[in-house]
């Protein structure tokens, strides 16, 4: 059966239902099988929604891939609305093909059918939607074991062969976005670490500062000493500890309730000790009109290396890859270790779709004036940008006004 999700708002596609003409058999020879472990999603804990992506018009025949011991009665729909049809699953411990109905697609894009508890029914197991009909040519979906959205990325190029003392940057999610949680919109990122903010429940937001130790384990228990990311300091009501999982190092977080629409300003800095790097993290929030120290972290085995590998992204941390997350990047900029101010204003686009390993298309990205945006999930909008494109935001051109010897140092 599925996992639950909360509900989401989603741009209905058009649609047109034919009159209730139920299938009478079902042309499993010329028909496509989408599967509800990759596909499909509970919504409410009383209906589930299984998604597809449609390049043709025409007829959709479908039919479910179901069981259930006692028999049931379900009522599904077409990108939920228009004409509900109602179906019985009959008594069963094997699954059998039930046909539904047949609608007419009039506008290609993502759609899906809603299967719904009929009055006291509870909902039966269902494996796949069987789709076939002249809409159902060419149909696209998700039979990955990846039930997320996919991530996107911007990598940002450095003017010349210039070094980064201090990576800035802004950024501002959208109300759209806002209510889908597991999210994480990175902002500063570089070789080694990251930081940006996060929407991690219901009731949770925060800040976050990552860095990574160079003793390459997923289990932090195992990095030598001599490897270790030790903490230096840390800001009020941040909290600090270790990571795994996705390589091992420091971890540091501020539980931070930031809003749609305002624009946070995220600064991290890099300074050589030897043969050792100090990371430290700031972030100025509107709500509180000044810097605000996250973390310092102490990373061995650098050679003293600064900022390398610049980069933002979006990234669904979760299993909730019917909702949507987007966010609008802005404002990027480095500064040398002499002081000097260089804006960053073209960036690389990369995703972690693939049409193999993780068929997803709902993810994107683009320039809108002076900000880079992304966007992934929800099952919305087909993206146009390809992988390994290349994109140019307008400059804003005035340097960030930071006094670096006034920041906070707690």
């Amino acid at each position: 059966m599925l996992k639950l999700f909360k509900p989401f708002l989603l741009a209905i596609i058009l649609v047109a239902p034919l009159s209730a003409v139920y299938a009478q058999a079902v042309d499993t020879a010329n028909s496509v099988t989408v599967p509800v472990s990759g596909s499909g999603y509970a919504v409410n804990h009383n209906y589930y929604r299984v998604y597809f992506l449609t390049k043709q018009n025409g007829a959709l025949q479908v039919a479910l891939k179901a069981k259930d011991q006692d028999g049931t009665k379900i009522s599904c729909r077409l990108d939920g609305q228009g004409k509900t049809t109602v179906i019985k699953v009959k008594p069963s411990t094997a699954y059998s093909l039930v046909p539904v109905t047949t609608y007419a697609i009039t506008k290609p894009g993502y759609h899906f059918i809603e299967i719904k508890q009929n009055g006291g029914n509870k909902l039966p197991d269902v494996s796949a939607a069987v789709l076939s009909g002249a809409a159902a040519q060419d149909v696209k979906f998700n039979n990955s074991q990846y039930k997320g959205a996919p991530a996107t990325h911007l990598t940002y190029k450095v003017p010349g062969n210039s070094v980064a003392a201090w990576f800035y940057s802004e950024v501002s999610v959208p109300k759209i976005a806002d209510t889908s949680v597991n999210a994480y919109y990175e902002t500063n990122g570089f070789s080694g670490g990251y930081m940006g903010i996060q929407h991690n429940s219901k009731n949770e937001k925060r800040f976050i500062f990552s860095v990574w130790s160079a003793y390459n384990t997923n289990d932090p228990k195992e990095i030598p000493s001599d490897y270790a990311v030790t903490l230096i300091k840390k800001g009020a009501g941040v909290f600090t500890g270790e990571f795994g999982n996705e390589g091992s190092g420091g971890h540091s977080h501020l539980v931070f309730n930031w809003k749609a629409d305002v624009v946070y300003k995220l600064l991290v800095g890099a300074k050589p000790a030897g043969d050792h790097t100090i990371f430290t993290a700031y972030y100025y929030a509107p709500e509180n009109g000044e810097w605000k120290l996250i973390a310092q972290w102490d990373k061995t085995k650098t050679g003293g290396k600064l900022l390398t590998g610049l980069y933002s992204f979006v990234e669904n941390f979760g299993d909730n890859g019917a909702d949507y997350f987007s966010a609008r990047y802005g404002n990027q900029w480095i500064c040398t270790p002499g002081g000097k101010w260089m804006e960053l204003t073209t960036a690389r686009f990369t995703t972690t779709a693939d049409k193999v390993k993780h068929p997803r298309f709902d993810y994107g990205s683009g320039v809108d004036g002076k900000w880079f945006y992304m966007f992934s999930g929800g099952f919305k909008t087909v993206g146009v940008t390809p992988y390994g494109t290349v994109i140019t935001r307008e400059a804003n051109g005035i340097p960030p006004a930071i006094d670096f010897d006034k920041l906070p140092q707690q």
